[in-house]
């Protein structure tokens, strides 16, 4: 069997600074902006010339945290909430062979500042840092099967949950100006409910946090509500 190097062409600098409420799909929270920075002998404007006449673009990458961890033949999809068990190569999951990912994401244009080429991309799911192995441009009449069925995984992921903010929270939001869809962002993300499976079969109230842009963010659930009730800066 021959073996084969890869090496990235760029990195990701996302607001996901964990993986903990990352989206499980792209394009699920158009607020989600990014930039695909180019390193090494990719940052040339060369590389990507003609690309603005693309509206979205196909990302290879590694998910680089997970793929030193091996992979499984099973995996338990959280679409069926962790309790059946799925060939690897009939999910998404993040444990797999050659710990390669792929993700649809929208162009919203190219920058080329002090010698740094960047993509700007929105509608992203990938974790700060993640490398990107290729890009592709999405091509509508070719990649957009509308008679395609996709088994356990054919509806868009939908959920009941509600979001409310408590005063701190409002008022920080209000504060800051740097990110104008901040509030938006977050109650996307939390209407994703990105609790693991297991979570979500308990009645108590539970407590969370995550790492978003430079905040860290904290939430209570409660049934069905999300309650963000404090944001502070790192």
């Amino acid at each position: 069997m021959q073996n084969y190097q890869i090496q990235p062409v760029g990195f990701i600098q996302s607001p996901y600074k964990q993986k903990f409420a990352i989206p499980r799909q792209p394009r699920l929270v158009p607020q989600a902006k990014a930039k695909l920075v180019f390193c090494g002998d990719f940052n040339r404007e060369e590389f990507v010339r003609g690309i603005e006449e693309f509206t979205h673009l196909w990302l290879l990458f590694r998910f680089h945290e997970t793929a030193d961890k091996g992979y499984s033949a099973l995996v338990r999809p959280p679409r069926l909430g962790g309790n059946e068990r799925k060939g690897v190569f009939a999910t998404r999951a993040t444990f797999r062979p050659n710990g390669i990912g792929m993700s649809a994401v929208k162009l919203e244009g190219v920058e080329y500042k002090n010698a740094q080429l960047a993509l700007l991309l929105s509608g992203i799911d990938l974790l700060d840092g993640t490398p990107i192995v290729d890009i592709k441009p999405y091509l509508p009449y070719s990649d957009a099967m509308i008679d395609a069925s996709a088994g356990f995984a054919d509806t868009r992921p939908e959920t009941l949950m509600t979001v409310s903010f408590s005063e701190q929270a409002e008022q920080f939001i209000a504060k800051q100006t740097r990110y104008p869809e901040l509030k938006e962002f977050i109650i996307n993300i939390l209407k994703q409910d990105p609790r693991p499976a297991y979570k979500k079969q308990k009645q108590q109230t539970q407590f969370y946090g995550m790492s978003l842009y430079e905040f860290n963010i904290r939430w209570q659930v409660d049934g069905e509500h999300n309650q963000v009730i404090e944001i502070t800066r790192e």
